[in-house]
């Protein structure tokens, strides 16, 4: 174990997050449901804070469906004959997934829920990260192993919980929230994805998926409403060619404008 962390104990049955001094601020990013584009979020506000200035990292927590690095257009290997070391983007995030790790990319990974936890707790205690400003975490969709154990053992700022605007992704979102609230895990805020789409022929906005709901419930939810992001192709071609971080996104730009996170 990297001599930064601090061994993961049980007293009297509570588990005791694992600190690491180097890593300022910490942020999770959640759905309810799969197919939300949480991945591409995620990508989205790792580029923006490196774009701040800021010294950035993302662990990939979604085990069995890593997309992380092809968007940032990473094959190759992480390793050390002590320690594991993340790959860098090309414009120096540091990025761990298991991915990395696999002979071939789109070899599945068949785990239980405790190989999962327990590969998420080695990307966290045993991953040489250095010394980062913000450390995104990429968690897997719906409320079970994974984010269970991210919430129990890093000490997260907050979550980010991404949604479409369907009725039925915000009734799951309810849970993601209701799981938060029950871990004790503060939410920062709201993205609503694949909020319309701009026509490229007559620039009207087309609601593909029925108006935003997003809005509403972060006023229910006393919470922030950090963005909303339209369908674009550009985005997807950027993801698919590994250059997400060439798109430009002013979704970090937001939360520094809203207080949720800051550079330090």
């Amino acid at each position: 174990m990297n001599n930064e962390a601090i061994p993961m104990v049980k007293k009297k049955g509570i588990i005791e997050k694992v600190h690491r001094p180097g890593i300022k601020h910490v942020i999770a990013i959640m759905s309810g449901k799969g197919g939300v584009g949480k991945s591409s979020v995620t990508a989205l506000l790792a580029a923006g804070a490196s774009r701040e200035g800021l010294k950035v990292g993302i662990l990939d927590a979604d085990i069995t469906g890593p997309s992380i690095p092809r968007m940032f257009g990473l094959k190759t290997s992480p390793g050390g004959e002590k320690e594991l070391f993340p790959e860098q983007s090309a414009k120096g995030i540091k990025i761990m997934s298991l991915n990395l790790l696999l002979e071939n990319e789109d070899d599945p990974v068949i785990w239980r829920g405790p190989l999962i936890g327990g590969a998420i707790k080695q990307f966290w205690s045993d991953v040489d990260w250095g010394e980062l400003d913000y450390l995104f975490i990429d968690l897997p969709p719906g409320t079970a192993d994974a984010q269970l154990t991210v919430m129990q053992i890093i000490p997260l700022d907050g979550l980010v919980v991404v949604s479409s605007p369907q009725g039925l992704a915000i009734m799951v979102v309810k849970k993601a929230l209701k799981m938060a609230e029950k871990m004790f895990t503060p939410v920062l805020g709201l993205i609503e994805n694949m909020s319309g789409m701009i026509c490229p022929k007559c620039g009207k906005k087309v609601d593909l998926f029925g108006p935003g709901k997003c809005e509403e419930m972060a006023a229910m939810e006393n919470l922030p409403l950090i963005g909303t992001l339209p369908l674009d192709y550009k985005l997807a071609e950027y993801c698919d060619d590994g250059r997400v971080e060439d798109y430009e996104s002013d979704l970090f730009r937001k939360m520094l404008d809203l207080g949720l996170v800051k550079k330090d």
